[in-house]
């Protein structure tokens, strides 16, 4: 597969510094990130918690970035009005998790956010053929989601042709774990566009300095 022009950068909030969340923002913001990279757990469908609805809407506040914000959580019909009220940009929802995923992405994209799926690394791209013609963007996650910090699961990476001859090549394709300074070029060869990176951007030394090398590839 022939690397893609369309390469869009996004932060992972999840390793932000809260203590100085402004700042952070800011610097990568500054640096040229596309997207912020909210991550959305509820305790239940993965092993974390993390942030609401009410979080979200203090960071539209100190960005003009678009949101993009990754349920991880049960039952997200109930709550995508929510986020969306918020400020989220981009909804993603999760097929694997109890709840109506398919009436998540209708009442997310009816609130004016734009509709994706993620999937698990279990989960194949053959199983949510029928998703075409709901979705704008496909989120493959490439570790098991819960925690940042871990490592790429290339075996994943071949879900991106998969998902380009499925669903055509106006669907956005964005990854989500393990991605580095080191093998960026590696998951940007293998078809994504949408690069969501924690550990890397706010895990270095110059955040910015990391945004702009992933944009590089």
């Amino acid at each position: 597969m022939s690397v893609s022009t369309r390469i869009l950068i996004a932060p992972s909030l999840l390793a932000a510094d809260f203590g100085r969340l402004k700042e952070d923002v800011q610097r990568v913001e500054e640096a040229g990130a596309d997207w912020l990279h909210v991550d959305v757990m509820d305790g239940h469908f993965v092993p974390n918690l993390t942030m609401g609805p009410f979080i979200v809407e203090a960071i539209k506040r100190i960005t003009r970035l678009p949101l993009d914000c990754h349920l991880m959580i049960e039952y997200p019909e109930k709550y995508v009005e929510a986020f969306v009220k918020a400020g989220a940009d981009w909804i993603s929802v999760h097929p694997e998790a109890p709840g109506d995923a398919r009436k998540a992405l209708e009442r997310a994209q009816k609130n004016g956010a734009r509709p994706a799926l993620a999937i698990n690394p279990p989960t194949t791209v053959e199983s949510i053929r029928s998703y075409r013609g709901q979705i704008e963007m496909l989120l493959i996650m490439t570790i098991f989601p819960g925690f940042g910090g871990q490592k790429m699961m290339p075996e994943c990476l071949p879900k991106y042709a998969q998902a380009r001859e499925l669903f055509g090549p106006e669907l956005l394709l964005e990854i989500d774990g393990g991605v580095t300074l080191e093998n960026v070029s590696q998951v940007r060869a293998a078809g994504a566009e949408a690069i969501v990176a924690g550990t890397a951007v706010f895990g270095a030394k110059d955040p910015a300095a990391a945004v702009r090398a992933l944009k590089q590839g």
